[in-house]
């Protein structure tokens, strides 16, 4: 029987260090056209975050942007060629399976950790003023609407920057990903957002070098955004 501290090293080895034999890189002559189309929708994407990150909180114009920023993101990533959801490593280690479980399991590890470092965030007003400004969104608006938006672009993120991208990158693809990832959120001039797109970036851009899929990545971000979405608020209100 193996001691916590074992059972968390063995389950981040599994999710995070160790590849699976089952993957499906792209053949050599079908890289071209996806790295043609994920450049064009790089550029196109960041320039709709950024404007969709500026929009006032209570303006029906914020549900139309973060629509179309999801819509840029996935017909980039389909258009760019095939996508595979990939396998994940097994507590028995003899068989593999879809990593469903171990990416719910990872995504909740980060969220517990991104909530316990808002506490210590929520002390610092420059750093705080600015997070507060973004779940206004939530606040003044459809709490309902806005959880489905952040649903739709936490799968549309993956689809594009673990998906098409990850496989259209010949090596590095993991440094690459994540620092591109994290630039997509420079212009909405939130330093924490930045950071944050840093971590659930490296986190999935490693899941996807293990699983070889998209699977894993847009369960892990998904349940990480989600509970951000619904946790967050309260846990700053703790600090008040």
């Amino acid at each position: 029987m193996r001691g916590p501290v074992a059972e968390l090293r063995a389950f981040l080895d599994a999710a995070l260090l160790e590849p699976v034999k089952n993957q499906h890189p792209d053949p050599p002559q079908a890289r071209t056209r996806r790295r043609v189309v994920v450049a064009v929708t790089f550029v196109v994407g960041t320039a709709v975050l950024a404007w969709a990150l500026h929009i006032k909180p209570g303006d029906p114009l914020f549900y139309t942007g973060s629509l179309a920023l999801a819509a840029v993101w996935v017909v980039g990533a389909l258009a760019s060629g095939p996508l595979h959801f990939g396998w994940g490593h097994t507590r028995s280690g003899d068989k593999e399976s879809r990593p469903v479980v171990q990416s719910l399991a990872l995504g909740a590890l980060l969220l517990l950790v991104f909530l316990v470092g808002s506490l210590l965030v929520a002390r610092i007003p420059f750093l705080r003023q600015p997070v507060d400004a973004l779940l206004d969104h939530a606040r003044f608006g459809s709490l309902a609407a806005v959880l489905v938006i952040t649903m739709l672009n936490g799968v549309a993120e993956e689809l594009y920057f673990r998906g098409a991208l990850y496989a259209a990158l010949p090596s590095h693809a993991v440094a690459v990903t994540t620092v591109l990832y994290a630039l997509t959120t420079v212009g909405s001039g939130i330093p924490l957002l930045v950071l944050a797109a840093a971590v659930v970036g490296l986190v999935t851009a490693l899941q996807r070098r293990v699983t070889g899929g998209i699977l894993g990545p847009i369960i892990t971000h998904v349940t990480w955004s989600t509970g951000m979405l619904l946790l967050l608020p309260p846990a700053l209100e703790l600090t008040r």
